[in-house]
């Protein structure tokens, strides 16, 4: 490609809301320009970093036994309510009708088309397993993109989804995407971290999601440096505490002015938080209330609140809601909450006594309340958030946390897809059973951003070989360079290396810096001066200030090849 032809110019600034390093420097690359909030024209640099990852994909998805297809991005509501997601999942599945007023959807996700083509096209035990994938656009009506392709609302993922007879042809699949997931990083050069996740809207027994390791990320990793436990926050557990052995105590009414918060309680009490109980006030999407109860040292994971209530999503209680169950902010307990609410107890607070809680009355606490005898529970499960420091559930090492960009995730769906879309098949003994699923995905442009953050010094972008747009960066100084480019692009192009040749006509400083901020591998330059010295100046773009050496005109080719031999090598060669 000649950048004389190239769509785009590179920018000196990033453009002001541009968050993180690699967003501004592919803005500046002319790799990206925004339309609209959360959604990206892919300039043709960046189209083609996009088709050298797409292509690592469906090298390891294929040796992993896939085979590609594509479904439709708009597609029948009716599907979405048959599966139950149609109003189970909110505002970011976009929804409208078409010219006969019937319900469509622009999809997140394929796991109910999938459902449906194995309804049709899968009828014997003789026809499992299948593993089928597409890298197809999507649409998310996210409220918060941020971070250019970190989070957008139009993106394009590679999913998968697998086909089994039972557990077993599952757990053999999900473990081989696993493999093929970590190839597919390890070609574009991302480290990841591989942790256990909640299953979410997408429903099932078992997730884990890819995550590369950054302060950008919106998700908190836990994670043992000892024994190697590593999971999403949402669903970890740390060790759990020792619980005193204590005889039930007489409850007793308190004055407690001006005491809304448990660091205030335990200053006029004087008193530990260990010693208290706190109550948070959430709503469900369908009008349930929820309450949930953990010890005053704790906080609430509101991800498994709402698991513990089989709720999509949350939001908080406003205060004419809370009054409506017969409680008082700051001043809350679960106590005579009755049937208003569904109460939901953290399993330390069930074994814990004589907590001090809110007595639902202004001004006023409850020394020696006790789970079973003074308020009931509809569940009683873990909801404590892990904190850094807390023991590990494993080996009781100190965790950790850490912050993390998720650029991939596997989940075990089982048979709820099929049972709801009828995708059943005729077993061996002659028995109708439902398909077992598998769903499997990696967001392709947030994949580009994680390894343009990964991948950049002060210069610019500094792209893995693999994936890089163009194996070399020509720059082309003065008439003589322009002529002897030509002649070195057709011997390059001839045995199959691409590159980028700068035929602008710029000062070498702006072409230099250009090149810097592109980030293609290898850079090459040729002018009145190198040809005098015996051919062309060749250096790597890592690191950055490398030292060039000067090499003749048919000594390029061995060159690069023996730089960058990932780059023109495909799976098993």
């Amino acid at each position: 490609m000649r950048m004389s032809r190239q769509l785009g110019v590179t920018l000196r600034q990033a453009p002001a809301g541009a968050e993180t390093p690699g967003h501004q420097l592919l803005l500046r690359g002319a790799y990206l320009r925004q339309l609209g909030q959360g959604i990206f024209s892919y300039l043709p640099y960046a189209v083609r970093v996009i088709r050298r990852i797409e292509q690592i994909m469906r090298e390891e998805m294929e040796a992993a036994g896939g085979v590609e297809l594509s479904m439709p991005l708009a597609q029948p509501g009716e599907l979405w309510k048959r599966s139950g997601r149609y109003d189970k999942i909110g505002p970011e599945l976009l929804r409208f009708s078409d010219r006969r007023d019937r319900p469509m959807v622009l999809a997140l996700t394929h796991e109910e088309v999938t459902a449906s083509l194995a309804a049709s096209e899968v009828q014997s035990w003789r026809q499992l397993p299948r593993l089928v994938y597409q890298i197809q656009l999507k649409f998310r009506d996210d409220p918060r993109p941020r971070a250019g392709l970190i989070r957008t609302r139009e993106f394009t993922m590679k999913d998968a989804y697998s086909l089994d007879r039972d557990e077993r042809g599952l757990d053999l699949q999900y473990d081989r995407l696993h493999q093929a997931y970590l190839a597919i990083f390890a070609r574009c050069e991302l480290p990841v971290l591989a942790v256990e996740a909640d299953v979410g809207v997408m429903g099932g027994s078992e997730a884990r999601e890819y995550m590369y390791l950054s302060p950008i990320g919106e998700d908190t990793l836990v994670l043992c440096d000892s024994c190697g436990y590593a999971q999403n926050r949402q669903v970890a557990r740390a060790a759990r505490p020792e619980v005193p052995d204590e005889k039930p105590e007489a409850l007793e009414r308190v004055s407690t002015p001006g005491t809304t918060t448990i660091e205030s309680l335990t200053g006029h009490l004087a008193i530990p938080a260990s010693k208290t109980a706190k109550v948070v006030f959430e709503a469900t999407s369908d009008g349930r209330f929820v309450v949930g109860v953990v010890r005053g040292d704790m906080q609430v994971n509101e991800t498994k609140l709402a698991n513990a209530v089989s709720a999509a999503e949350l939001r908080p209680m406003t205060a004419d809601e809370i009054a409506a169950i017969g409680c008082v902010p700051g001043y809350a307990s679960p106590i005579g909450v009755g049937n208003r609410a569904t109460v939901v107890v953290d399993e330390i607070v069930a074994e814990s006594h004589n907590l001090v809680a809110g007595a639902n009355e202004e001004g006023f606490h409850l020394r020696n309340t006790n789970f079973g005898r003074d308020y009931d529970a509809d569940f009683i499960t873990d909801l404590t958030a892990v904190e850094e420091g807390q023991p590990c559930v494993v080996c009781r090492s100190p965790l950790r946390t850490e912050r993390g960009v998720e650029v991939g995730n596997i989940f075990k769906l089982g048979t709820s897809y099929a049972d709801t879309l009828g995708a059943y098949f005729l077993d061996e003994d002659g028995t109708e059973k439902p398909i077992v699923m598998g769903s499997y995905g990696i967001g392709v442009g947030r994949l580009l951003a994680c390894i343009a953050e990964a991948n950049h010094d002060e210069g610019g972008l500094s792209w893995p070989a693999a994936v890089a747009p163009f194996a070399v960066h020509l720059c082309a100084i003065g008439e003589e360079g322009l002529e002897a480019a030509a002649r070195i692009e057709r011997r390059l192009q001839s045995s199959g290396i691409d590159l980028l040749v700068d035929d602008r006509g710029e000062r070498p400083g702006v072409q230099f810096t250009d090149a810097e901020l592109i980030g293609c591998p290898l850079l090459l330059t040729v002018s009145k001066r190198s040809l005098a010295s015996g051919g062309v100046e060749a250096k790597a773009r890592k690191p950055l200030g490398a030292e060039a050496q000067i090499l003749a005109e048919e000594d390029l080719v061995a060159w690069v090849r023996a730089k960058l031999p990932e780059r023109f090598a495909s799976r098993g060669t």
